[in-house]
């Protein structure tokens, strides 16, 4: 696969990288052309564990950087949950239909959304802390993560729910993607066979651009206030939502 690739082939590659990088250090959001990008290249399942490789390589990175920032009290209400999540995704990856589950990923985003507007409208300091957001989150996530790499929102908004200042919701973020992405390489190899020799060997020749654009995530990352970055991350999900929305 690795010489048979084409030269669009090979820049979808390099985009998704670049955005993977920016996504991962903070800018959470740009990378989601690559999912239906990858997946128009490689199919839809086959991409999720060439995906898998770059997204690792990239939540490495975040978490050398931001490792001092994670509140692991937030980290560990939901990773029992999403351990499950996994599980599940990968027995009914099959047998999920692409319309259920975005359906069932924009309820949860829109639902979340709403209380996330409604928390800074109000400039509210109210926290939801019951483990039935936590466990819904966690089993979302996880389920999400392994049919098609796409819990970025679903957790994305469950930590800008806690209230976590910026390098605090990046570091987070970052222990728990590496975690739970991590966790999916051996349903990857064993289960699906979506990691192979050649995807591993794309992955490597990728390293650079994912650096390339965890470099700029930080950098932009740096420029944007706390209050800003909140709106920011508000918006670019509830963009996901649309476009999930309009592609179901």
């Amino acid at each position: 696969m690795l010489f048979e690739l084409s030269f669009l082939a090979w820049l979808g590659l390099l985009v998704s990288a670049l955005l993977i990088g920016m996504a991962k250090t903070g800018l959470h959001g740009v990378a989601m052309p690559t999912v239906p990008l990858l997946a128009l290249m490689f199919g839809a399942k086959d991409s999720t564990g060439l995906a898998l490789g770059m997204l690792v390589a990239a939540d490495i990175m975040a978490v050398l950087y931001y490792h001092r920032h994670a509140d692991w009290s937030v980290l560990w209400r939901v990773f029992p949950a999403a351990g499950v999540g996994v599980v599940f995704g990968t027995l009914m990856g099959d047998l999920i239909t692409d319309a259920g589950f975005a359906l069932a990923m924009v309820i949860f985003i829109v639902v979340s959304l709403l209380l996330m507007v409604w928390q800074e409208l109000k400039q509210s300091v109210w926290v939801p802390k019951h483990p039935v957001f936590a466990v819904s989150a966690g089993v979302l996530g996880g389920v999400t993560t392994m049919v098609g790499n796409m819990a970025g929102p679903v957790m994305s908004l469950y930590l800008l729910s806690q209230r976590l200042p910026k390098q605090t919701y990046i570091g987070t973020v970052a222990w728990f993607f590496l975690a739970v992405n991590l966790f999916k390489i051996p349903f990857h190899v064993f289960a699906w066979e979506t990691i192979t020799v050649d995807t591993i060997l794309i992955n490597c020749l990728m390293v650079p651009i994912i650096g390339l654009g965890a470099w700029t995530g930080i950098q932009l990352v740096k420029r944007i206030g706390d209050k800003n970055y909140r709106w920011f991350i508000i918006a670019t999900t509830g963009l996901t939502a649309i476009v999930m929305l309009l592609r179901s």
